[in-house]
């Protein structure tokens, strides 16, 4: 069974958000974004309408929310680091978004942009944000990475944004835990609880690979929250997932040839979603 709360009740989110449980919910990866490394002039008419074609891609599909996310800005920058310019793309990219498919939104500005991507999702109308690192901190690619949600919140809190709900990584792909090595992996569930997260996230070790069972068992026994996988999810192996987990996160596999940086395949997604709903009431 699940730990007791470590934070005030609250309602199930994923119910909330997206009106089941069980949710599928499709990662926009946008084109490299103004002040990215790859980004080369294009009008950003063209990036935004390269985002809402993989969103209606992704409605059409049947998924039951999506997450917009800069991952074409790579390397990503540290929070600190990050121009006006990358929210400001964010929000005109995000609203588009939600203005064209109407389902349950997020943002993710990469990298642990939370600050950001509160920003984003107040301008833009969003409905969640995900932060890789929400609590303690950990050396990633991008360096040292303190979790925001002291300062977030706050920020939150002055934008009278408390409807924006928090999906929080509990042990964060694409870095190293030394420093919260005497931690278990169940008492970082409870952090991020701790901290007021309203969603946890397990994940593999970096994009496209699977979170494992047993983690996701560990953080789902040391949370109330509800819990999703974040990564890694495809056909064979999302009716496992299901048995434990409230809600996936898909990108990787439903790109052509399973690869993050192609558009959505809309057969490989057809594929998916069919397992989801076999796995699923």
């Amino acid at each position: 069974m699940p730990s007791k709360p470590v934070f005030r009740p609250k309602p199930h989110a994923i119910e909330t958000l997206f009106g089941r449980r069980k949710a599928v919910i499709g990662v926009v990866h946008s084109l490299p974004l103004p002040g990215s490394p790859g980004y080369d002039g294009q009008p950003m008419a063209d990036i935004t309408a390269f985002a809402v074609a993989e969103a209606r891609r992704y409605r059409d599909g049947g998924v039951d929310g999506l997450i917009v996310e800069n991952h074409g800005d790579i390397p990503f920058a540290k929070p600190e680091h990050l121009g006006p310019e990358t929210a400001a793309c964010m929000a005109v990219m995000t609203q588009a978004v939600r203005q064209a498919v109407a389902l349950p939104t997020g943002v993710n500005v990469l990298a642990n942009g939370a600050v950001q991507a509160l920003a984003v999702a107040k301008a833009a109308g969003a409905c969640f944000v995900r932060v890789n690192q929400w609590a303690n901190a950990y050396v990633a690619n991008e360096g040292f990475i303190e979790g925001p949600a002291a300062i977030a919140t706050r920020y939150r809190a002055m934008l009278h944004g408390r409807g924006i709900h928090i999906f929080a990584d509990v042990h964060v792909k694409h870095g190293a835990h030394a420093m919260t090595a005497d931690r278990p992996i169940r008492e970082l569930a409870r952090d991020v609880e701790f901290f007021d997260a309203d969603v946890a996230i397990a994940t593999g070790q970096r994009t496209g690979d699977a979170a494992t069972m047993d983690e996701l068992r560990t953080i789902a026994d040391g949370t109330s929250l509800p819990v999703v996988v974040g990564s890694g999810v495809n056909p064979s192996n999302i009716g496992d997932i299901f048995s434990v987990a409230d809600g996936v996160i898909v990108a990787s596999w439903v790109k052509q040839d399973g690869v993050w940086w192609n558009p959505v395949d809309p057969d490989r997604l057809k594929i998916l979603m069919a397992e989801a709903d076999r796995a699923r009431p």
